[in-house]
């Protein structure tokens, strides 16, 4: 009978453990969102967790970079060419990739965290360069509209040293408030667009990966890889114009987060 006790006492133990463990950013922990998590438990660690946006039934697991701050929930990762980004709607509205390296949440996902009225949202985009350069772009009040709204992007107010690509650089090419474009769903506003002599009908074939492509626009983080060496000149990059130019510069790596407010 003790050693019946004991056995029992020791499962007890290692299990206790073993939950400890996984708490401690392995995806066991959950919140509404990571910054729900992080003000929970301010010694939360950067890694995959298990988040529940009210409503929701079933709960999804997403990367939460655990700043000072606050806890991003991290929605698109760019490092190399590992992943393909040229997907259609199905995988963009879904998600795709490793979320401890390359991939994007889904649409679906970012949709059911912003869709709530009780918190608003900021949206960091951080960019790096192939000389060794980083940038930043911060927009208040950010928000996706629903898949019967083709997940509409909506932005507030911009601060960074990026440069506020989404809104673009010239008249006609704001991406605030246009419907999210693939190969297979376009919602670009182009029919066609006229750039010069060039006609273009469909933004998602010439810049690649979906987008909130309006009439193609100034920013497209999803577009193919370049490496160093081959990353200028190409339409199909990852772009934001207002950091590197109108020449085509394709940067080495991206990353899109939120966090609640």
């Amino acid at each position: 009978m003790k050693s019946l006790v004991c056995g029992l006492i020791f499962t007890l133990l290692l299990s206790f453990s073993a939950q400890t463990e996984d708490d401690q950013g392995s995806g066991c922990s959950q919140g509404t969102d990571c910054s729900d998590i992080k003000t929970r438990s301010p010694d939360a660690v950067s890694g995959v967790y298990d988040i529940q946006p009210p409503g929701v039934k079933t709960p999804f697991k997403a990367y939460c970079e655990m700043l000072s701050d606050r806890g991003w929930t991290v929605f698109q990762t760019r490092s190399g060419g590992a992943v393909s980004f040229n997907r259609e709607w199905a995988a963009y509205e879904n998600g795709f990739g490793n979320l401890t390296n390359d991939h994007w949440l889904g649409l679906q996902n970012v949709f059911s965290l912003t869709k709530s009225c009780s918190k608003k949202w900021t949206m960091r985009v951080d960019l790096w360069d192939h000389e060794g350069g980083t940038a930043f772009a911060e927009y208040e009040n950010f928000q996706l509209g629903s898949g019967n709204m083709t997940y509409k992007l909506y932005v507030g107010s911009y601060r960074g040293d990026a440069g506020d690509a989404i809104r673009g650089l010239h008249g006609g090419y704001d991406q605030n408030g246009f419907g999210f474009s693939t190969i297979d769903k376009d919602n670009d506003g182009c029919s066609p667009c006229i750039f010069g002599d060039i006609a273009e009908d469909q933004c998602a074939f010439s810049e690649g990966g979906g987008w909130w492509f309006s009439r193609c626009g100034s920013a497209n983080l999803n577009g193919d890889w370049h490496p160093s060496g081959e990353h200028i000149g190409w339409m199909s990059g990852l772009h934001w114009e207002t950091w590197k130019g109108r020449a085509p510069y394709s940067l080495r790596a991206t990353r899109m987060m939120i966090k609640s407010v």
